[in-house]
């Protein structure tokens, strides 16, 4: 751990939350000596205070010990570059379009990457009435089910959370016209618990 470092950004943050060293040291029941101290890299905070820290300043732990808050490059919130991630814990959906980290339940999750369907996961795709009827020839078990249907195109994202027991099909509204120029692009994706994700 470079203290340096570590102060430089304890400084920032501090400046950033408009607090005083003072606000800082009695949120944390430590002394105003011992907050200009670390910022000015004299000494680094004890391994006990970093929780209380990366709470007050709404920053990961490991960043703090690293000094440094690097930011992403500007997303323009393309959608074509749509990540899904599931947390194994407790199945929460979360998406994005940048390079953020993704954490849940305490556990760092790993971005899923969607496979073309085998025979166990074909999707059934009718388009009636201006919607499109998704089916899938799958179990909808507690242990192994469809747990989202998700339809992304250029600038929309639509997702449809199933659980078990429930009927494994979905209808979507017919957002975007069936003749696209070449460049529009659209998929849909599906999650099964057991298998990971799928792409059509």
């Amino acid at each position: 751990m470079d203290c340096k470092k570590v102060g430089a950004l304890l400084y920032r943050l501090r400046k950033e939350k408009g607090f005083t060293q003072k606000q800082v040291a009695d949120r944390m029941n430590i002394s105003d000596k011992t907050i200009s101290k670390w910022e000015r890299g004299l000494g680094c905070p004890d391994i006990n205070l970093l929780g209380e820290l990366s709470g007050l300043f709404e920053v990961d732990i490991d960043k703090l010990l690293e000094g440094e808050l690097e930011p992403n490059t500007l997303d323009s919130g393309n959608l074509r570059r749509m990540k899904f991630y599931v947390c194994p814990a407790c199945g929460s959906v979360i998406t994005n379009t940048g390079n953020a980290e993704i954490s849940c339940c305490g556990r760092k999750l790993s971005l899923l990457i969607a496979k073309p369907a085998d025979q166990a996961h074909l999707a059934t795709v009718e388009r009636t009435d201006g919607e499109a009827y998704v089916t899938f020839h799958h179990e909808m078990s507690k242990n192994h089910f469809i747990s989202f249907v998700a339809y992304v195109s250029n600038e929309k994202l639509l997702l449809v959370k199933l659980y078990p027991e429930q009927e494994a099909s979905v209808r979507l509204p017919e957002v975007v016209p069936m003749q696209l120029p070449r460049r529009y692009s659209r998929r849909l994706y599906y999650y099964c618990s057991r298998h990971g994700l799928y792409a059509l």
